[in-house]
């Protein structure tokens, strides 16, 4: 007998459940049989802190197990009657015993105490087998691990061994269980013939793969725990406890005592802060409600999954930087950088060796390498949807081919103009205490984003996948129904029951788009790999990649001044690029921009140029003058890029602004002045805008990039309520960068060379004149060119760009322009 119950096993049971009430009870409707074979394992799919098995083996244990599912309830906000709701859990369990004593009466004190096998490793394979390589050195073929994949799934079932082993391989989690599963494979007579079935016996050297692939599951391996500053002090409890406690919400099956820990704070600063061992396998823990570590309430406040880890070495002061890990190639890809949207992540041994040379000073950086991409950013999105509680409507929404929210009490979502309106009316309609964050912006998303063509994944709880479907209609508000007016049409391509990988959001409706490899990983999970849907017809947009070396091929700087560069504008928020003409700084600013990203995504870059008429109407939002002689509100650049960037939150923005010192900056940044401040960004620091009854705030994953000329002397200097704001950083004339150099020689132009040569004396003069400095000088991208450098282009350059600007500097010192410009126009007339 297996040491664990199968997820087949238990589905059959589930299953074999709901035909037994059907039988016993024709009366009820359809619905009523899912809630209650759903409701039945609430305790085991919850972990209320009971034994589901031994739980119903007497009425004295349902009774103990109904407690335990109050008390769990009773710690859940929003739970409601945690009694009432308990009873309601209590009856289904009672259904649940009647069943096993009329059909399995020993099944329960069989399976009491056991797990369930409910981890399916089948995507991490897949994901696994992609970074393997052959013994000559190739890349496994997608085709081989597809059929490597489907043998493992369904050839076993073709032997006919019952239940000597499981059908599906992949439900096997240890290198022990599977070799002895595998024997008794090899030993079934008909194994040859199965084999041979498989083509290029995919099915006898999947196994070999997939025992290597186990082999190095079980080795101790690495985790990133993280945690969020602004609900934990993270810093505080690293540096004053020796032991800590750590939610397990991902990778439940695959932590283990003695596996390496290492502690993350999370932010664009953020990064490793400690590392150490874990000291026992993930159990059950009641919350700490007087942690003195939380910020505010409780992040846990039912008892939940947790280890705990032994601190070893306590890095706050010198922490393995998030900045860092992203630029080796090494280590960009570690999961905590490419989803970040959760509380465990796995790291690789190359990754933790990377992490370990950091921490003990042996570190050599290899730099990223932007590789061709095989995504493409599409227009279609990706969605995690509940069917309510536990999925109770699935049955209904399935059968009726659509999805829906509730709160009908709102009526049609399509009257809002925000998602504040929409939360304002919930406050007035429901609990005022309330603040209706994830609800109203699950609703706005709902009437507003969710399009046709989107892909909707319905899920159970935290665990389980349950469906996949894809959106049919825009939003409906359908008053003929009696309840979920609200609702989206959806043909339903799939439905079953399909363990998600680690712990899934609890919010009712979530966008996924951003994170493709989990959209991957669900995709393969539900469809198989053979499955996966055609896109051909998707509008797709894909934007160039664009990396660090590429910057400082391009902008003249050194990597170290980028490094500095890029640090404050992730740290700040806000910089400015100051510098005389020429020297490059709305270039630069767009370059920087591209090279954060990683990919020139122009969509996500807005530039605009201030002037001395610019004004806050013009910039935020005003009234406009309408062809009807009335006046309509309009909505300016740095609003709409703000709400945008609120839609994405997990990805950086770019707010580029041209001479920034041109406009009156308190006139149109108005009350916005203060939240554009690094600390001040987010929901919690919003204010109401001038022209409309709207809390607003600017996200925090905008970046705001100025540019102003240090040699404008018509401009007055930036006030100190907006300099405070900014990091200002210099940008100077490159003549002796490697980048210019190697321009500079590929022209091969003696007479190119000798005006370069001219002008770095001309600017030593301008950088010594007390009336002009170093803010003054003459920048190298009047000299950067693609047009064939010849004496006609050198005068034009001479005549019409340099000396308007030595007329300019020296207006009351001819000799001096009359000396400069014999010596420019000489390197032409000799």
């Amino acid at each position: 007998m297996n040491a664990a119950i199968g997820v087949e096993q238990l589905n059959n049971l589930k299953d074999e459940f709901k035909t037994y009430l059907r039988e016993t009870n024709p009366q009820w409707a359809e619905r009523t049989i899912s809630t209650i074979g759903s409701d039945a394992f609430f305790a085991l799919n919850n972990n209320v802190g009971v034994d589901f098995w031994s739980s119903l083996v007497s009425e004295e244990a349902l009774l103990v197990a109904r407690d335990k599912i109050r008390d769990f309830l009773a710690g859940t906000k929003g739970a409601g009657n945690a009694d009432e709701r308990a009873n309601g859990y209590l009856s289904a369990l009672k259904q649940l015993k009647t069943f096993l004593d009329t059909k399995h009466p020993t099944l329960p004190a069989e399976w009491s105490g056991k797990s369930i096998s409910d981890v399916n490793l089948r995507s991490d394979f897949q994901v696994w087998m992609k970074k393997q390589k052959k013994s000559n050195g190739e890349s496994y073929s997608p085709n081989t691990i597809n059929a490597y994949t489907t043998a493992l799934k369904n050839a076993t079932a073709k032997l006919g061994l019952g239940d000597a082993v499981l059908t599906d391989l992949f439900f096997y989690t240890t290198a022990d269980e599977f070799e002895a599963a595998r024997k008794t494979i090899l030993a079934a007579p008909n194994f040859e013939e199965v084999d041979s079935a498989a083509g290029n016996k995919a099915y006898s050297n999947g196994m070999v793969i997939y025992a290597c692939f186990l082999k190095e599951l079980g080795e101790p391996s690495a985790w990133i725990f993280q945690g969020n500053p602004k609900y934990y002090d993270v810093i505080g409890a690293v540096e004053a406890l020796d032991k800590l406690t750590w939610a397990v919400n991902q990778y439940p099956k695959q932590i283990k005592k003695d596996d390496k820990a290492y502690i993350w704070v999370s932010g664009s600063d953020g990064g490793i802060i400690a590392s150490g061992t874990i000291i026992c396998d993930p159990e059950i823990r009641k919350p700490n409600l007087s942690d003195p570590y939380n910020r505010g309430d409780a992040l846990k406040n039912k008892p939940y999954l947790a280890v705990d880890i032994s601190v070893e070495r306590k890095l706050t002061l010198e922490k393995v930087p998030r900045a860092v890990l992203l630029v080796d190639e090494r280590t960009k890809q570690l999961e905590i950088l490419t989803y970040p949207g959760a509380t465990n992540f796995r790291v690789t041994k190359a990754q933790e060796e990377v992490i370990e040379s950091i921490i003990d000073g042996s570190y050599e950086r290899i730099p990223a390498v932007d590789e061709p991409k095989v995504e493409v950013v599409s227009k279609r999105r990706y969605w995690l949807y509940s069917p309510g509680e536990q999925a109770k409507f699935w049955e209904t929404f399935y059968k009726d081919g659509i999805m829906g929210i509730g709160w009908d009490d709102l009526g049609d979502l399509s009257q809002y103009d925000s998602k504040a309106d929409i939360k304002a009316v919930m406050k007035q309609k429901y609990d005022d205490d309330k603040s209706y964050k994830n609800d109203g912006h699950a609703l706005w998303q709902f009437a507003n984003e969710v399009a046709v063509g989107d892909i909707v994944f319905a899920k159970r709880g935290m665990g389980v996948i349950v469906g996949r479907g894809v959106v049919e209609s825009d939003y409906i508000y359908d008053t003929n129904r009696s309840e979920f007016k609200h609702i989206h049409k959806v043909n339903w391509t799939q439905k079953g029951d399909w363990e998600h990988p680690g712990q899934a959001v609890m919010k009712t409706l979530t966008d996924i788009t951003q994170y493709t490899e989990y959209v991957e990983k669900l995709e393969a999970l539900v469809l198989g790999e053979s499955d996966l849907p055609e896109t051909d017809d998707e509008p797709e947009i894909q934007y160039p990649d664009y990396s660090e070396a590429d910057f400082l091929s391009e902008v003249y700087i050194g990597t170290e001044r980028y490094a500095t560069l890029k640090g404050l504008l992730l740290r700040k928020k806000n910089v400015i690029l100051q510098g005389a003409p020429g020297v490059g700084k709305t270039f630069a600013a767009q370059r920087l921009a591209f090279s954060i990203m990683g990919e020139k995504d122009t969509s996500r870059v807005k530039v605009v140029q201030f002037h001395q008429s610019y004004s806050y109407e013009d910039f935020v939002m005003g009234y406009r003058p309408n062809e009807s002689g009335g006046f309509t509100r309009a909505e300016g650049p740095f609003y709409k890029f703000c709400k945008t960037a609120e839609s994405d939150d997990e990805r950086p923005y770019f707010f580029i602004i041209d001479e920034i010192n041109r406009g009156n900056l308190s006139k149109i940044f108005g009350e916005l002045l203060m939240l554009i401040e690094g600390d001040k960004r987010g929901e919690k620091n919003a204010l109401r805008l001038l022209y409309k009854d709207e809390q607003f705030s600017v996200p925090e994953n905008i970046h705001i990039i100025g540019m102003m000329n240090t040699a404008d002397r018509s401009l007055a200097m930036i006030d100190y309520a907006l300099r405070r704001r900014f990091a200002f950083f210099d940008m100077e004339p490159a003549f002796q960068s490697d980048g210019f150099k190697a321009r500079q020689s590929a022209i091969q132009n003696p007479r190119f060379d000798a005006l370069v040569s001219t002008v770095e004396s001309l600017n030593k003069t301008i950088g010594e004149d007390a009336s002009l400095g170093v803010g003054f000088r003459i920048g190298h991208s009047y000299f950067c060119t693609n047009d064939i450098v010849d004496d006609a282009w050198i005068s034009s350059v001479i005549e019409y760009e340099l000396m308007p600007l030595l007329n300019e500097y020296w207006f009351d010192e001819p000799s001096k322009v009359e000396s400069w410009s014999a010596r420019l126009r000489g390197v032409v007339n000799g």
